[in-house]
């Protein structure tokens, strides 16, 4: 990854103080930005999730390489980017490693699903693919993996400074919800609506180490913090801190974890850009030396839970007045705050027009809804799914029917 080249590094564990902006903030070029869509497999006669990830993956990897990888259950997959700092190859890259996937799962007789959560779920425990960590885990945590067949999407950003990255992070909490709202796409979880647009995101919230990451006051207490939980067996380990945003374990990036997997590759695109503008706006924030808002860590998490719920219907809780407002003002208020940043990216028309058309046609959970009403069969959920899929993403600046 081409991440952001920091002038100077801090000292580790230094105290991230408000009103004081870093001498580590950088102002390199455009921020890189990188993706990991999580997929369901699902057989094309049941439209029940199909065991065959082992399958896919090896037929796929002669193509994808590692940009191919296998998940908790042997029900899912992983792809992964390279990093970019174009909107439009990124879009390419995803829509093509869909493909190739999907192909590999077709020879492996299954079909590829992009949806928070399965809408149709096979009878017992899922099989859990094979290795000593995800055996630790089951062991672990029992039934938590049980209910776990749930796929997001990731979008990594170029930080090669954790310190830099924590403050970043700070910024970006109160966002969360919003994100949530645009994300939303697990309506419906074996074999029922479950009333929430977004089922995966509650689902993943039971785990102990889950949801709105705290307020971190230095890289020495992000670090103190995660040995103790680690420590507690709350976590296996680094991978296993399942906050919605968090440094990478592995990588030199600040990873957004909070989106359900997207229906379309355009409907990813639109959250990476989302994503990378609220980074970069936090960036500029940190850089004036501006303090992180501190909402109340419980109001935080209802309004987390409130964007879970209704999706863009109804209501969003306001911050900063503690109060509720209508959701499409809370999203309004929110591209306000990006639109200097995705100006600066060459991101705003584009996306001005997937917003726009998010605005006419719903979320992925308004698509699984329509698609269940037109003659309440659960199977046509999800052959909507498998087509949406494949989809092929919008050129830039247009507008889709």
């Amino acid at each position: 990854m081409d991440p952001l080249s920091p002038d100077s590094a801090p000292v580790p564990g230094e105290l991230i103080r408000p009103g004081t902006a870093p001498a580590s903030v950088s102002r390199a070029g455009p921020m890189t930005i990188g993706v990991e869509e999580e997929f369901l497999l699902i057989d094309p006669e049941t439209r029940l999730l199909a065991p065959v990830a082992d399958a896919v993956i090896a037929k796929a990897a002669p193509a994808l390489g590692d940009h191919v990888t296998p998940e908790l259950t042997r029900y899912q997959v992983e792809t992964r980017t390279d990093p970019h700092t174009s909107l439009a190859a990124l879009a390419e890259q995803l829509h093509a490693t869909r493909r190739q996937v999907a192909e590999a799962a077709a020879t492996s007789g299954a079909r590829l699903v992009s949806s928070g959560a399965p809408v149709l779920l096979p009878a017992g425990p899922p099989p859990l693919t094979s290795g000593e960590r995800y055996a630790r885990s089951a062991a672990q945590f029992g039934a938590l993996d049980d209910e776990q067949v749930a796929c997001a999407c990731h979008i990594h950003l170029g930080f090669d400074d954790r310190d830099l990255a924590l403050r970043v992070s700070n910024h970006l909490r109160v966002w969360l919800p919003a994100l949530i709202t645009v994300a939303a796409n697990s309506p419906f979880w074996d074999g029922r609506d479950t009333g929430y647009a977004s089922w995966r995101n509650i689902a993943w919230n039971r785990w102990p180490v889950a949801g709105p990451p705290p307020h971190f006051a230095s890289t020495g207490h992000y670090d103190d913090l995660v040995a103790t939980l680690i420590g507690t067996g709350a976590v296996l380990d680094h991978r296993g801190v399942y906050w919605d945003i968090r440094p990478s374990h592995h990588l030199p990036t600040l990873e957004v974890r909070v989106a359900d997997a997207a229906p379309t590759v355009d409907h990813t695109v639109l959250l990476a850009g989302l994503v990378r503008a609220a980074a970069a706006t936090a960036l500029e924030s940190v850089r004036r030396g501006e303090p992180a808002p501190q909402p109340d860590p419980h109001l935080l998490r209802a309004a987390c839970w409130r964007a879970a719920r209704h999706g863009l219907a109804g209501h969003a809780v306001n911050l900063t007045h503690h109060a509720l407002e209508p959701t499409q003002r809370h999203l309004r208020d929110f591209l306000t705050w990006l639109r200097s940043a995705l100006s600066r990216h060459g991101d705003l028309r584009h996306v001005e027009t997937l917003t726009a058309h998010l605005h006419r046609h719903g979320t992925g959970a308004a698509y699984q809804h329509r698609a269940y009403r037109r003659r309440q069969r659960l199977t046509d959920i999800v052959d909507d799914l498998v087509t949406r899929t494949l989809s092929p993403p919008l050129p830039r600046g247009t507008a889709r029917a």
